[in-house]
């Protein structure tokens, strides 16, 4: 299988820059696998599609302030660091941009004056470790939010700080994720409300989203790419209210792509097993899903892991079609844009 093969052309017009003003107004497009129909709904028409005894998983990660500008404190160039994962208490692994000169030794600054970084060492991939120093009394995530700014993916050119607020989900509750779990951006309070009071069961877990969901495949071969990893936590509570239900024989529905692969990473004979590790697993078509029956999420870029992953829940021709009926009818795509329901 080819990268090639999920190639289709975007308009750049339709990759949302803002987000909509009211989150369960977007629009939704309905992908039914059993009739092959395409729905075209909104996002506040998602409860006529689930039902009693069904299970919704949200991915409850928090988006910190991952970008930090400092100085080098030998010749006084700007850097851009963009955290990606803890690999210590005080040492990440970071992206620096320019990372040419970024050696091990050199030492940054952060115009603050409360935090200084120190380059330990270059991975393979041309990732760096960081120790960073603070003199806040501050924990670092917390003190992140006097000196980080918002991540956004590379093709939203708007101001980051203009819509942190808005890129955070409203059950986002722990630190960790440099990336929103977009999908989850249209969820209200209220409407998570209606879908509880239907009978549908409402779960929660945690994979903190790293930039490699942005990353390109570059590979010819599908097969030849590789996942990077990010960490997840399934509490038991959460693995037996899935479990329970599947038992019973209704839907699992994953609130996104992170949901997706963290649900499928765990997942042995058909059951998840709670625990907490890092998944790197790639979900292409031919992929048996073991927990998955339904998923909602937005519209992705072209030759993506992304829309490789939906593909394998419904059928690569299938979705391209509604993607091309997805551009004629003009939806929004990416973090920003619409959603997409797929039963």
């Amino acid at each position: 299988m080819k990268t090639s093969d999920f190639y289709f052309d975007l308009p750049q017009e339709l990759i949302a820059q803002t987000p909509s003003i009211e989150r369960e107004n977007a629009r939704m497009m309905v992908l039914n696998k059993k009739t092959d129909i395409f729905e075209h709904k909104y996002f506040s028409d998602l409860p006529s599609y689930l039902q009693k005894g069904d299970v919704l998983v949200l991915n409850n990660t928090k988006v910190i302030p991952a970008r930090l500008f400092m100085t080098r404190k030998d010749t006084g160039g700007k850097v851009e660091i963009l955290l990606i994962r803890p690999k210590t208490d005080n040492q990440w692994m970071c992206f620096v941009t320019p990372g040419k000169k970024a050696r091990p030794g050199m030492t940054l600054t952060h115009a603050s004056g409360i935090l200084e970084g120190k380059v330990i060492s270059i991975l393979e991939n041309g990732e760096r470790i960081i120790e960073f120093n603070w003199t806040s009394d501050k924990p670092f995530l917390d003190m992140l939010k006097e000196t980080g700014k918002t991540p956004l993916p590379p093709y939203i050119k708007s101001d980051p700080d203009t819509w942190k607020e808005y890129y955070q989900t409203v059950y986002a509750q722990h630190d960790g994720s440099v990336a929103a779990p977009t999908a989850g951006l249209h969820f209200t309070n209220t409407l998570l409300e209606k879908i509880k009071n239907m009978g549908v069961k409402v779960v929660e877990i945690t994979l903190h989203v790293g930039p490699g969901t942005f990353k390109p495949v570059k590979a010819t071969e599908v097969k030849d790419h590789r996942m990077d990893f990010e960490s997840y936590i399934i509490s038991e509570e959460s693995a037996d209210i899935i479990n329970r239900a599947k038992d019973n024989g209704n839907r699992c529905f994953g609130v996104g792509t992170t949901v997706t692969r963290t649900l499928e990473s765990c997942a042995q004979n058909g059951k998840v097993i709670p625990s907490e590790a890092d998944t790197n697993l790639f979900i292409t078509p031919g992929y048996k899903y073991q927990i998955i029956d339904g998923l909602i999420t937005n519209f992705h870029l072209p030759e993506s892991t992304l829309i490789m992953l939906v593909s394998a829940l419904y059928n690569r021709e299938k979705v391209l079609e509604a993607y091309n009926e997805a551009i004629l009818k003009e939806y929004r795509f990416y973090s920003f844009g619409d959603a997409m329901l797929v039963l």
